[in-house]
């Protein structure tokens, strides 16, 4: 899991000194890192996924700010977590190539950030195996930008990745001090 470790670091780096960094420069002179999960082996899946037809319509997901963002729905997957069932959608930019997949589960709202969090393909637990499977490593789930700034529109999770089970993976709830 050094890769993740690694990427984690990385984070934490340019969360404090990057001028990019969402947060403000105030939050970053006492920032002393994000906070994590510790490696949950149980959710890192390879999952086969119901592919959905090329043809599928573009979907408008609602952002935080009211905005709205155009998604694709690609494929959905099935799999479960200490004994429950589960199932999620993989998105797409509208070509199909870009795959995103924001979520809400069990946690938000007391462990984790209440809108849910977000995995997508710029980061090594989240891509494509091949045609029909998906490397789904929930430990790089990660809290979208309008966690630490009101100043970021992000992508709600759709309906449809809701999900009733404890993903405690990933990027724990932002404290700002």
């Amino acid at each position: 899991m050094g890769q993740l470790q690694d990427l984690r670091q990385d984070i934490d780096n340019f969360m404090k000194d990057h001028p990019q960094s969402p947060l403000g420069h105030e939050q970053q002179e006492g920032f002393e890192g994000l906070d994590y999960y510790d490696v949950n082996r149980e959710l890192i899946l390879e999952v086969e996924i119901e592919r959905f037809s090329d043809g599928e319509p573009v979907v408008t997901m609602q952002t935080s700010t009211g905005d709205e963002q155009e998604y694709r729905r690609w494929g959905r997957f099935s799999f479960e977590v200490e004994g429950q069932s589960a199932s999620m959608t993989i998105y797409s930019d509208p070509r199909g190539q870009d795959f995103f997949m924001p979520f809400k589960d069990a946690t938000n709202g007391s462990e984790t950030y209440g809108a849910g969090r977000y995995m997508d393909e710029h980061r090594p637990g989240f891509r494509p195996l091949d045609d029909n499977r998906f490397k789904v490593d929930f430990n790089y789930a990660y809290n979208p930008y309008c966690a630490y700034s009101p100043h970021y529109s992000c992508p709600l999770p759709p309906r449809e990745n809701w999900v009733q089970v404890p993903i405690q993976a990933g990027e724990k709830n932002f404290k700002s001090e």
